[in-house]
């Protein structure tokens, strides 16, 4: 759960957020993360009161066309996902190999990760998380190697952090705060949690273990969330630090007089050119390790939603193959055909995609675990309910302002036409899944038959 939080979707996001805003986005990061910790304590809850993960709860309570609708929805968010994670190892092979390896042939590589993850996790997951636990270390150290060695100011890194505001920002800043919460908050991930507390064994017919078993989750997510927004203000503040207020032209003049590999500018990392050769490999190492260590956090959510949206049961193999498959070929074209500004342009699109698919995780999991006859005493209380729907409304205001904003900058009628039609559909969907669960399926006969 952690990796989901600290892949390279996440640290492309924490590095714009540096370079155009500063630290005035930081109380973002933090709110978002807190929200976050909040929808995983309620997937948890939800996978140890129930015995079935979110995917199995929306399998049982929606009707077939908008279940494969919402199945539809988190396999797009999870494709996303999975391109973040290749682009994210592309441009870090090609930093290390100071470009000998070209972009391409880093998206070509992470075909490789695939089959690695697949052989590890025949091992058990104690051990495959165990591994993740030593990628994050690598993240952990690296990132922090970075943050050291920038010394960003702690006075303007604590006022970001907690007075929300952000004096003078514009389109730019108010997308990547978008950005942000698309890449904090992923949809797929409130599934794969759900899902992964029922590796522990839990005695359901003990209320006493089950709420000993939340307590638990809970802090265990407090733990590991807490580790992962360490991480992603380490990102923020060393490129706030270093490259906020300047222009690409000052920053490509500092380069070229530094001596430094120009290779760092064009692929938008030049951290090298500011405090040495060393700081460049150090950030390629750590983003490769985010890119590895996020791998199989689309796999294993992938595999969990078609299981339980579909009852479909594929290897994993084939889960990865395809869905690795979906995300390197878009990938790769752009690679081979255009360059490193159009990667981080479709980066930043897939995190607001991120955002767009938030809707179709918060309303499900927010339903059920208010609901008495599924969850029982665990039901959510009126502070949950009332601030889970402000929430979800509030994020897709968010998103139709900036869709309108999108479409108004093209100038096209037919954009316009496109645009609206898909709004409508989109809200209209939105709406369904808030207000209508098949009464013909109640959660309780669910249980019944479970």
């Amino acid at each position: 759960m952690s990796i989901a939080y600290l892949d390279p979707g996440n640290i492309e996001s924490d590095l714009q957020s540096g370079a155009k805003a500063g630290f005035k986005l930081l109380w973002v990061l933090l709110g978002a993360t807190i929200i976050g910790l909040l929808l995983q304590r309620l997937a948890a809850r939800l996978g140890v009161v129930t015995g079935m993960h979110l995917a199995e709860v929306c399998n049982r309570q929606y009707r077939t066309v908008p279940r494969i609708i919402l199945w539809l929805m988190v396999e797009l968010a999870i494709i996303g996902s999975d391109m973040q994670e290749v682009i994210g190892c592309a441009i870090a092979f090609s930093l290390l190999s100071s470009g000998r390896i070209p972009l391409w042939g880093g998206v070509l590589i992470t075909i490789i990760d695939t089959f690695f993850f697949l052989f590890l996790d025949k091992y058990g997951l104690r051990k495959l998380e165990a591994f993740f636990g030593l990628l994050i270390t690598i993240m952990a150290i690296t990132f922090g190697y970075e943050y050291v060695r920038v010394s960003p100011d702690q006075g303007e890194l604590l006022k970001g952090m907690f007075v929300p505001y952000c004096e003078g920002c514009g389109p730019a800043q108010l997308t990547q705060a978008v950005g942000i919460i698309g890449a904090v908050i992923m949809p797929h991930n409130i599934y794969l949690h759900s899902a992964l507390v029922k590796s522990r064994e839990v005695d359901r017919s003990n209320k006493k273990d089950v709420k000993e078993a939340n307590k638990y989750f809970f802090i265990e997510a407090s733990m590991a969330l807490f580790v992962s927004f360490l991480i992603n203000v380490f990102v923020v503040a060393v490129f706030a630090e270093a490259f906020y207020g300047q222009t690409n032209e000052e920053v490509v003049k500092k380069c070229v007089f530094s001596s430094v590999l120009l290779l760092s500018v064009l692929q938008g990392v030049v951290l090298g050119c500011f405090f040495g050769p060393a700081a460049l490999y150090i950030w390629a190492v750590g983003i490769l390790a985010a890119g590895q260590s996020s791998t199989m956090t689309g796999t294993y959510s992938g595999q969990f939603v078609m299981e339980g949206f579909l009852n479909l049961r594929w290897s994993r193999f084939a889960r990865v193959l395809l869905t690795r498959s979906l995300a390197i070929t878009p990938t790769l074209l752009v690679a081979i055909f255009q360059d490193i500004q159009h990667l981080t342009g479709m980066n930043d699109f897939l995190n607001v995609l991120q955002s767009m698919q938030l809707p179709f995780a918060l309303i499900p999991i927010l339903t059920f675990t208010s609901l008495p006859s599924l969850m029982d005493e665990f039901a959510n209380g009126l502070v949950y309910k009332i601030g889970g729907g402000v929430v979800v409304l509030l994020v897709c205001a968010i998103n139709m302002y900036f869709v309108v904003v999108y479409v108004a900058a093209l100038q096209s009628v037919w954009l316009y036409v496109l645009a609206a039609f898909l709004s409508i559909a989109y809200l209209t969907f939105v709406g369904y899944l808030v207000g209508n669960i098949s009464p013909s399926r109640g959660a309780a006969q669910d249980l019944d038959d479970k």
